[in-house]
C-alpha cells in the first residue's frame, strides 16, 4: 500500500491541498478536484472535523487518493491512518511521526528545507520529502538538491501556482503540492466550485505540457 500510494502520486504529479476555516463545501470542493483531475486530495488536520472529512470524503470518492496534511505528531498520524488517510504530509522534520506512519504502513512526506534535514528524513525512512516552503527558495534549489541527493524525490509545496507549475516540474520535482493557488477559500464560500474545476483542470493540462512537450 505505502509504494502503491507513493507511485500514484508521483504519476499524478499535483496533490490538491484543502486547508479551510469551516468544513462546509468539503465534499462539493473534492468533487470540482475530481472532475478536474485532480487524484490526489490533502485534507490538513486544522480543518474542522478533518478526521471525519477524511473518512467521509474516502467513502464518497474511493478513486481518489485522500490524505492528511498539517501532521504535527505521531498521535495525530495515528489519528489520521484510522480515519483512511492513505498518505501523511508533515510541515516539519519529526522521527516519532515518521516512525509511526511506517509502523503502519502509510506513506509520509515531511516538511524540509535544509539538505540535513533533506537527508535526516530519508535516514528516518522517508522515500519523498516536502520541500517546503519552495516559494524563497526557487526552482533552482531542487536542481542543486539533485547534485548531492540524486535518491531523494521531492515534492515541492508552497507558492506553486499556475505560473510557475512547469517550472519547478522541470527542475526536478517529483510532485506538487498546491494549496490556496488551487483551493482558495473564499471560492469555497462563495460555492464558486466551478472555478476550482477549472483550475486544476489547467493544473493538470500543465502536467501533461511538461511531460509532452512536443
Amino acid at each position: 500500500m505505502c509504494t502503491a500510494a507513493l507511485e500514484e502520486i508521483k504519476r499524478a504529479k499535483l496533490v490538491a491541498i484543502i486547508r479551510s476555516q469551516s468544513s462546509e463545501g468539503l465534499e462539493n470542493t473534492v468533487r470540482s478536484l475530481y472532475q478536474g483531475g485532480i487524484r490526489a486530495v490533502e485534507i490538513t488536520l486544522n480543518t474542522p472535523g478533518a478526521f471525519t472529512g477524511i473518512e467521509r470524503m474516502k467513502q464518497k470518492f474511493p478513486e481518489l487518493l485522500i490524505g492528511a496534511g498539517t501532521v504535527l505528531d505521531s498521535e495525530s498520524a495515528r489519528l489520521a491512518i484510522a480515519s483512511g488517510a492513505s498518505f501523511l504530509l508533515t510541515p516539519t522534520l519529526k522521527k516519532e511521526t515518521i516512525e509511526t506512519a511506517r509502523y503502519y504502513q502509510v506513506p509520509i512526506i515531511p516538511g524540509v528545507m535544509t539538505p540535513t534535514e533533506v537527508l535526516t528524513a530519508y535516514e528516518y525512512g522517508a522515500k519523498m520529502v516536502k520541500i517546503f516552503p519552495i516559494r524563497p527558495l526557487g526552482p533552482k534549489y531542487l536542481t542543486d538538491l539533485k547534485g548531492p541527493l540524486p535518491f531523494v524525490e521531492t515534492m515541492a509545496v508552497g507558492g506553486v501556482s499556475l505560473e510557475n507549475a512547469d517550472v519547478f516540474l522541470k527542475a526536478g520535482a517529483h510532485c506538487l503540492g498546491i494549496g490556496s493557488s488551487l483551493v482558495d477559500d473564499k471560492l469555497v464560500q462563495h460555492g464558486d466550485f466551478t472555478e476550482i474545476e477549472r483550475r486544476a483542470a489547467r493544473f493538470v493540462e500543465i502536467v501533461h505540457e511538461v511531460q509532452s512537450p512536443n
